[in-house]
């Protein structure tokens, strides 16, 4: 499975962007898709994550801001993030997992300017 993460940029506060998370693989068959980021110095932490039952997690920081969603089709997953703040600005990583593997995406960098 490889996952190709795009979508990033610069863009300033209260502004919008779409990540896009390109799946080699069957989105559908994913026991979990999801999306992490990765702020300098810090720790990478779940943002968004959509399971294969539907169930949807976000972190409390992105709770009314953002939505996962995913395309079956495609097998693409995207991130919609509204009303960005400069605390969202990190590098964001696509996550996908297939049974007991995890597989990383290369991150797509966000930053937002005040």
């Amino acid at each position: 499975v490889q996952l190709q993460a795009s979508g990033g940029g610069l863009v300033q506060l209260g502004g919008s962007l779409r990540l896009s998370c390109a799946n080699s693989g069957s989105i559908f068959s994913a026991g979990a898709l999801g999306w992490y980021r990765q702020a300098p110095g810090q720790q990478r932490e779940l943002v968004a994550l959509i399971t294969s039952g539907g169930k949807t997690t976000y972190a409390d920081s992105v709770k009314g801001r953002f939505t996962i969603s995913g395309d079956n089709a495609k097998n693409t997953v995207y991130l919609q993030m509204n009303s960005l703040k400069p605390e969202d600005t990190a590098l964001y990583y696509c996550y996908a997992s297939y049974l007991l593997n995890g597989y990383w995406g290369q991150g797509t960098q966000v930053t937002v300017s005040s």
